[in-house]
């Protein structure tokens, strides 16, 4: 009875982990709608008409926006009911903002100087740029040639190393944190009674089943 039951608990808890049809659509719905939002204010937002001071602090702002974005995110995963989903949604999310931030600046630096890249840059050719560093490939077909230029891709280069070895490790622990067992409470004081007074009770149900058998006939 008793591995009866258990299997049966292990059961309504993966099936209570695995989201709804609804679910995985709502979600794919809001990725999606999330990302055209992105390209479509980079391909509308005139970056190209941009002065050197504006790039900057557009650079540095929209950096600092995207570490608010992630810790958003890494609240949000560990808080959700199914936090594996919620972490897929966040990476669909932080790495365009990421990589059409840094596309944007690319666009506007070629329009500052148009020395600035081996060849003028479209926002499509900013963005396929973007991609090339951000993915280590490198073709060579375009290349950062000024100084200012050289210094945003080795920005861009650094964050990569961030993204990848860091943001990707805080969300991966996020999840992991998230499929805590959860108190109503939800809070992680709260996991950590509930743990304790687990077992202490299952202990005192032992003490008690064996009392009970020692007293019987």
């Amino acid at each position: 009875m008793t591995a009866g039951a258990g299997t049966g608990t292990a059961g309504k808890a993966l099936a209570q982990q695995r989201p709804s049809s609804s679910r995985l659509t709502w979600s794919v719905v809001r990725v999606t709608l999330s990302v055209a939002a992105l390209v479509a204010l980079y391909y509308v937002l005139p970056f190209d008409r941009a002065s050197q001071p504006t790039v900057v602090t557009t650079l540095l702002i929209g950096l600092a926006g995207f570490v608010v974005l992630v810790v958003f995110q890494v609240r949000a995963i560990i808080q959700a009911s199914h936090p594996l989903l919620r972490a897929v949604e966040a990476l669909s999310t932080c790495v365009p903002f990421f990589l059409l931030l840094f596309a944007a600046t690319y666009v506007a630096l070629a329009a500052l100087s148009p020395a600035s890249f081996g060849e003028p840059l479209s926002h499509s050719d900013a963005v396929y740029f973007t991609v090339t560093v951000f993915s280590t490939v490198g073709f060579g077909d375009i290349t950062a040639k000024t100084e200012t230029a050289r210094l945003v891709v080795t920005v861009q280069m650094i964050a990569d190393l961030i993204i990848l070895g860091l943001a990707v490790k805080v969300i991966v622990e996020a999840v992991r944190r998230g499929r805590l067992p959860r108190t109503d409470t939800g809070d992680s004081t709260g996991r950590g009674v509930a743990d304790n007074v687990g077992g202490d009770g299952t202990a005192a149900g032992d003490d008690t089943d064996a009392g009970d058998d020692g007293a019987g006939p």
